[in-house]
């Protein structure tokens, strides 16, 4: 019996990374996403890859029962679930003073709830097989401030803390949970985000570091999965940022401020 792996956020990005790794190391896996047309087109990609085998179900990750009904659908035909990847996510880009209401309940509906639809669906069922490992994808902005960003890195925050919390609940039950805090990744998150009150191509290409490949950081998240990291960062940047504002925030506080004030500038030009 293969591993059993169900991903959201799977159509592109991280999550197809993911899938692609996981089929090609033999694994079984259901790939979900909002997106149903695409994930199903996604998922026949990766036929014959390698030993494992993909289909796509379309899921909203801010819909519990639909969480619900993928996993139950998993446990009827297979028996069990194995990797259960929480990746689903949205991002805004904005000064708190410019942002709506709106743009806040987007962004924790899909990156907080989304994750805690996913913990509280599947992690009975981890329980009641005494195994099984949530994978929840957070970032470097759940770790540090991430000015211009302050919903995302709300939620990111948030997750962290989830995840942690879950692990000490769930090692005695059999089950892992780790949370991954990459930099930043080539998805097309920075496309389909909202920019508010500032041109998104001049964003994007502000971004202070090179950002590495989603196949890159697939080989990552897995690897310290199969070492049962509890936190999962990359790459050496992230890393070295993290320990630097846990030494102390005012060493990190540069280079935010050095991010507000380019942000501020692409502001101020596309507001003239």
């Amino acid at each position: 019996m293969p591993n059993i792996c169900i991903i959201t956020g799977a159509a592109a990005g991280i999550g197809f990374a993911l899938a692609k790794a996981c089929v090609a190391r033999g694994d079984a896996v259901i790939m979900a996403d909002i997106d149903a047309l695409n994930v199903k087109k996604m998922a026949d990609r990766l036929t014959g890859l390698g030993s494992g085998f993909a289909r796509g179900v379309q899921l909203d990750v801010t819909c519990a029962a639909d969480i619900e009904g993928v996993i139950k659908e998993a446990v009827a035909e297979y028996g069990k679930v194995d990797y259960f990847f929480n990746n689903a996510g949205v991002a805004v880009s904005g000064e708190v003073r410019d942002l709506e209401l709106e743009h806040w309940k987007k962004v924790i509906d899909v990156n907080l709830f989304g994750v805690i639809n996913g913990c509280h669906a599947v992690y009975p069922v981890m329980v009641a097989q005494r195994s099984g490992h949530i994978i929840n994808i957070a970032s470097l902005a759940g770790l540090i401030p991430f000015v211009t960003n302050a919903p995302y890195s709300a939620s990111k925050h948030a997750v962290v803390g989830l995840s942690n919390t879950l692990r000490l609940e769930g090692e005695g039950l059999g089950v892992r949970v780790s949370v991954v805090c990459p930099g930043f990744v080539k998805t097309d998150i920075y496309d389909s985000s909202d920019a508010i009150n500032v041109d998104k191509d001049k964003l994007n290409e502000s971004i202070p570091f090179t950002a590495i490949d989603a196949d890159v950081a697939a080989f990552k998240i897995l690897n310290g999965v199969k070492k049962n990291h509890g936190v999962i960062i990359f790459p050496f940047y992230a890393k070295l940022l993290w320990w630097v504002s846990r030494l102390s925030s005012r060493l990190a506080a540069p280079l935010a401020r050095k991010m507000i004030a380019d942000f501020r500038k692409l502001r101020d030009r596309n507001m003239r």
